[in-house]
């Protein structure tokens, strides 16, 4: 791997207004991606969700696995005040340089990934492989988290006279964990577990009092997508436990806590989201303990 992303030809001048840290850069790219094009939205989402591969990979390789042209990539640099994709990248890899726990876990993923055969030591390796990917997220969700999320968080549980859980497909193992460890930890909670279809029956008594816990990861299951509209319009709080700043349970105003789930050979794990989900609760269970 080169330590200088290869790029097309572009303007060597820095970008004069341009987001000079890994911070103001998504900041940046969330204040225009409802206006975006599907192209630009597209590698918007690549830019958030996979900054080590922007930061560490040749321009080529990042168009590549973004699904876009090269040519793309410069232009969406462009539009936030770069001269081109290389000053973006430049910006992202300087920051993530200052920390070695993302380094690794963008440069050991991409390892693991390399391979798609079993290869000679046989199913074995699958444990190991799916160990240290597991490792790797469990680092990332430490960084991606902050102590103050997880007390803001708990602190909206606690204000909460119902706490609705929704987690549909793949998220339904960490809402269903969820709902009965906070029902153990003495907390009012209705579960949309959508026995018979009838989601949207359970989510409609949902009112201004009370939070919406919505859990969800890429592809978004729709039926969390549109409880999460619900509670909205009800006026209740939401907090999301999702994987991008373009997820639509991401909203203004309202808290999202975002991880990375592991994946190999195109599997991904719970292991992370449920993680923090055992966290919410224990810190819900202390923080909610009678004195004394």
């Amino acid at each position: 791997m080169s330590p200088h992303p290869t790029e097309i030809p572009e303007d060597d001048l820095p970008g004069g207004d341009a987001p000079q840290t890994l911070d103001a850069l998504r900041t940046a790219i969330m204040r225009q991606y409802d206006d975006a094009s599907r192209r630009m939205k597209q590698v918007a989402s690549f830019v958030l969700d996979k900054p080590e591969d922007v930061a560490f990979e040749t321009l080529a390789v990042v168009a590549e696995r973004a699904d876009v042209q090269p040519s793309t990539l410069v232009r969406f640099a462009k539009t936030l005040g770069y001269a081109g994709a290389s000053q973006m990248q430049k910006v992202i890899r300087d920051e993530l340089l200052s920390s070695h726990i993302s380094l690794a876990y963008g440069e050991r993923a991409r390892a693991f990934g390399a391979s798609e055969a079993i290869g000679e030591e046989g199913l074995s390796t699958i444990l190991d492989e799916f160990a240290e990917a597991d490792i790797l997220a469990l680092n990332h969700l430490r960084q991606s988290v902050s102590a103050d999320q997880i007390r803001t968080s708990v602190e909206a549980i606690i204000a909460a006279e119902n706490v609705y859980i929704a987690g549909f497909r793949r998220a339904f193992p960490v809402a269903s964990y969820l709902a009965y460890a906070l029902q153990r930890a003495g907390k009012r909670v209705v579960f949309l577990d959508g026995a018979g279809g009838l989601w949207e029956q359970q989510a409609r008594g949902i009112r201004a009092e009370d939070l919406l816990i919505a859990i969800s990861f890429r592809p978004y299951a729709e039926e969390t997508v549109r409880c999460h509209a619900l509670a909205l319009e009800r006026g209740a709080q939401v907090l999301s436990i999702t994987d991008s700043n373009v997820s639509p349970l991401v909203k203004p105003g309202h808290q999202s806590l975002l991880l990375r789930e592991s994946e190999v050979r195109a599997f991904r794990s719970l292991t992370a989201p449920l993680c923090l989900a055992q966290s919410l609760v224990v810190a819900y269970a202390f923080a909610n303990a009678p004195e004394g």
